[in-house]
């Protein structure tokens, strides 16, 4: 992305409102498409033959992961692996910056399942990808996991102060939906900003450097920001509606494993539990291994394991939550970044085959009102 990344930076940290639409638009288009090509070297780079169980071969279970997830901390603590090692199931885990390129890889069967927030699933629906819910996590209700921020020194006080300002965002990631939601809720029409679709690390430089005026992230790179340049927030999760998160594979994969699913959910949820109870030494066990501060990954496991509520990683996909996530679908209908109306319960499982892999969790958590990881 450099010649895209320094056309952005030649226009100074606060470039005019007045610049030429066509030559934001064409800035803005170059960096999808280098967004495209870095997520789509994950899928690529993943992609081998799947054994299943009656072949001569281990049996491989792929499974996506994002590094501040609670599926990296069971990666690493390795009770999943040793687990299905013991029914002939080998597992091969893959690294994936954001939800939306774990969705991709299982749109292409690169993987097999994988953790996102809200967003995702939205767009892997209306592209008609045939993708199932598997299990709901929880949202954070107290909205501080996702932000838009500015710098410091930034003139932007508010959400209505991004009208014409360029906003680094994941493009259908949970970071989006609020992006979308707050505008909204300010009166500001989506396209009254010049939205720059980057991943994470794309656009962490975009906005240190000025290149971008504000940034719609989660954690762990929020807490990142916020530690390191003193970032102001502008709006969070708080008022925002959201399912939460899922976990999410093909239909084909649900109903061919759905001992491999149960047993991935029932080991996630033991291990949320665990760092809620220990969120100073998960921190420390992700840091080691992703190279992110461990102040930063203790403040992101204890905006999600806030004192006094309960969190469900892997709960049951309720009305509530199916409610929510409609809502979701339907705020970027509004805007136009889906050509069509989406039907999430289109991602549904039947009820018997839920019942295959259900597990048993603490109650979940009120869905449908607040911020997700």
């Amino acid at each position: 992305m450099n010649l895209s990344y320094t056309h952005l930076r030649s226009r100074g940290a606060h470039g005019s409102a007045n610049s030429s639409t066509n030559q934001v638009a064409a800035v803005v288009a170059v960096l999808v498409l280098v967004g495209i090509a870095a997520g789509g070297a994950y899928h690529f780079r993943s992609s081998h033959k799947h054994a299943h169980p009656g072949s001569s071969s281990t049996s491989t279970f792929r499974i996506g992961y994002q590094k501040s997830g609670i599926l990296n901390l069971q990666r690493v603590r390795g009770d999943l692996d040793k687990k299905l090692a013991a029914t002939g199931v080998k597992v091969e885990w893959i690294n994936f910056p954001a939800g939306p390129q774990i969705m991709e890889a299982i749109a292409v069967n690169g993987i097999d399942i994988g953790w996102t927030g809200d967003t995702p699933a939205v767009f892997a629906i209306a592209s008609g990808n045939d993708i199932a819910y598997l299990a709901n996590s929880s949202p954070d209700n107290a909205g501080l996991s996702r932000a838009v921020i500015v710098l410091p020194n930034s003139p932007i006080q508010r959400i209505a102060d991004l009208k014409g300002k360029r906003v680094a965002v994941q493009k259908g990631s949970g970071a989006h939906n609020l992006l979308v939601q707050a505008l909204g809720q300010a009166g500001v029409d989506y396209k009254e900003i010049h939205p720059v679709y980057l991943a994470p690390a794309d656009a962490r430089a975009a906005f240190e450097s000025g290149a971008a005026d504000a940034w719609a992230i989660w954690d762990p790179y929020l807490a990142i920001e916020q530690k390191k340049t003193g970032a102001r927030t502008v709006a969070n999760g708080k008022e925002i509606v959201t399912a939460g998160g899922f976990y999410l594979s093909k239909k084909q994969f649900a109903r061919a494993h759905p001992d491999w699913i149960k047993t991935v959910l029932e080991q996630v949820e033991a291990t949320s539990h665990w760092a809620a109870a220990n969120p100073r030494e998960s921190a420390a066990i992700l840091a080691k291994q992703a190279s992110i501060d461990p102040d930063a990954l203790e403040t992101t496991v204890r905006r999600l394991h806030a004192p006094g509520r309960s969190v469900v990683e892997a709960g049951p996909l309720t009305p509530d939550v199916i409610q929510a996530q409609q809502k979701v679908a339907d705020e970027f209908l509004r805007i136009g970044l889906v050509p069509a109306r989406v039907d999430v319960s289109k991602g549904l499982l039947t009820a018997q085959e839920y019942a295959a892999f259900q597990i048993s969790a603490s109650p979940q958590a009120a869905a449908g009102q607040v911020s997700s990881r």
